[in-house]
């Protein structure tokens, strides 16, 4: 089932390390709607991406996907984020077999709230767009690591590393 959107509008304010992130909340796929405050407790990675199905988007996604039990095993939940639709999300997330849910931000919410949009030359062209990056807000809410222009490539492992590092395992 697909979560209807959200309307609930957040202070657009530049994250800052060691500072606590607001509460938020967006449509995402899945039975209910995103609300950070039911992760309280946990760690959670937020990764922004460009664009489903895009070679770099699906790389990255599959290696999030195939480091799951790793990043579960020590209390961490994965989002992954971008402005396309929810329905863009289902099937790319099914055609993916991810096993975590993808937020949509069609509005530029999160992505505002994150600082991730910048501009881009694409074919010669200076378009807007996200700037692939990922997070990660601690169990008391605070963002503890951010990671910005992200070459996907060995990227997921270094979360992993991180996270591994600063979390211990869950029985």
């Amino acid at each position: 089932m697909i979560s209807p959107p959200l309307t609930k509008e957040i202070t657009v304010a530049p994250s800052a390390l060691n500072c606590q992130v607001p509460q938020f909340s967006a449509a995402m796929t899945g039975e209910h709607p995103f609300a950070s405050s039911d992760y309280a407790g946990k760690q959670v990675i937020l990764y922004f991406y460009p664009k489903d199905n895009t070679p770099g988007c699906t790389t990255e996604s599959i290696a999030f996907r195939d480091l799951y039990e790793q990043f579960s095993a020590r209390n961490t939940v994965i989002f992954g984020i971008s402005r396309d639709s929810l329905r863009s999300h289902s099937g790319f997330k099914a055609k993916l077999a991810l096993p975590f849910e993808l937020i949509s931000d069609p509005e530029e919410i999160l992505c505002n709230l994150f600082n991730v949009m910048k501009m881009k030359n694409m074919y010669g062209k200076q378009v807007r767009g996200i700037e692939r990056s990922t997070f990660i807000i601690d169990a008391s809410g605070q963002l503890v690591k951010e990671w910005r222009g992200v070459k996907v490539a060995g990227h997921v492992d270094e979360v992993l590393e991180f996270v591994s590092a600063s979390t211990p395992l869950t029985n």
